[in-house]
C-alpha cells in the first residue's frame, strides 16, 4: 500500500518560512501595485486640474491662439493625426513583414538574429536622434520642414514595435497547426496568411496599437522635422502644427493662457495612450 503523505502542521519550521516568504512577497507586490496607480492617478488629476480651465469645446473647434486671446488646439490635433496616421500606414506593413520573415521564414543562417539585434538596438534608440536622422537625410535635402518628414522619423520608431509583437506573437502559434495544413497540401504563403496570421492576428494589433501609442506624444523628432505650423493644414509638404511640440512651446512660454492649453494638450494625451493601451490588453486578453 502506498504511503499516506504527512500532513503539513503549522508549526513546521520550513512551513513558516515559506508562508512568512509568500505574505512578504505577496505584500510587496502589491505595495508595488498601489504605487504605481497612486503615480498615474497623480499624473492625470494634475493634467486634469492644471488643463481643466482649457478644457471645454473651443479646445477641439478652434486653432491655437495669439497670446492674450481664446483659442483651442485644432490645427495640432489635426496635424498630430495626419502625421501619426501616416506614419503608422508605413511603418506598420514594414514591421509585420519583417517579423513575419524572423518568424516564418529565418529559422537557420545568420540574417534573422543579426535583425533581432539591430532591431533591438533600434527600439531602445533615443527618438532625437531618429529626427536627427530624418533631418540629415531628407530635410536638408529638400530644404524644409514637413509634416512628411514627421511621418518618417516617427514611422521609424514605429517599426520595431511591430517587428518584436508580430515575431513574438506568431512564434506562439502551434507548429502543429503549420504541420496540419502541410499536410494537407498548403503552400507556405497561404499557411502564414490563412493560419499563422489569424491565430496571432490579436497579439500582432496590440502591437500595433502600442506603437501608436509610443508616438503619439513623441516631441523631440518633431522638433526637427515637421516643426510647426500656427495655422490649420493639411499638407504634408509643408511645416504642420502637433500636439507634442505645441506642449513643448506653450509650456515653456510666459503667457498664461498658453500655459493652459499645453496642460490640456498633455490632458488629451496622456488619456488618448491611456485609452489605447487599454484597448490594446483588452484585445490581447481576448
Amino acid at each position: 500500500m502506498a504511503a499516506t503523505p504527512a500532513p503539513i502542521l503549522s508549526n513546521n519550521p520550513l512551513y513558516r518560512r515559506r508562508r512568512f516568504t509568500n505574505r512578504l512577497m505577496l505584500g510587496l507586490s502589491g505595495l508595488a501595485l498601489g504605487s504605481g496607480l497612486f503615480w498615474l492617478a497623480w499624473i492625470i488629476i494634475t493634467l486634469l486640474v492644471k488643463g481643466g480651465a482649457a478644457l471645454s469645446p473651443a479646445l477641439l473647434l478652434e486653432s491655437t491662439p495669439p497670446p492674450g486671446e481664446a483659442g483651442g488646439l485644432l490645427n495640432a490635433i489635426v496635424g498630430s493625426v495626419l502625421i501619426s496616421g501616416v506614419a503608422t500606414l508605413i511603418g506598420t506593413p514594414i514591421g509585420v513583414l519583417a517579423g513575419t520573415y524572423l518568424a516564418e521564414y529565418g529559422q537557420r543562417g545568420w540574417l534573422a538574429p543579426m535583425t533581432r539585434f539591430l532591431n533591438d538596438v533600434l527600439l531602445s534608440a533615443p527618438s532625437i536622434v531618429i529626427g536627427l536622422f530624418i533631418y540629415a537625410v531628407y530635410v536638408a535635402q529638400v530644404g524644409h520642414y514637413s509634416g512628411w518628414a514627421g511621418a518618417f522619423a516617427l514611422a521609424i520608431l514605429v517599426i520595431p514595435v511591430v517587428v518584436r509583437a508580430t515575431d513574438n506573437m506568431l512564434g506562439l502559434v502551434p507548429n502543429s497547426l503549420r504541420e496540419a495544413a502541410a499536410a494537407l497540401g498548403c503552400p507556405q504563403w497561404r499557411i502564414v496568411l490563412f493560419i499563422s496570421y489569424r491565430a496571432a492576428r490579436s497579439g500582432i494589433i496590440t502591437g500595433i496599437l502600442l506603437a501608436v501609442a509610443r508616438i503619439a506624444g513623441e516631441t523631440a523628432p518633431l522638433l526637427f522635422t515637421a516643426l510647426n505650423n500656427q495655422f490649420l493644414s493639411l499638407n504634408m509638404n509643408a511645416p504642420m502644427a502637433n500636439l507634442p511640440v505645441v506642449i513643448f512651446q506653450y509650456a515653456a512660454s510666459p503667457f498664461e493662457d498658453w500655459n493652459h492649453l499645453a496642460w490640456a494638450g498633455a490632458a488629451l494625451i496622456t488619456l488618448l495612450v491611456l485609452a489605447i493601451n487599454i484597448a490594446a490588453r483588452s484585445l490581447f486578453r481576448k
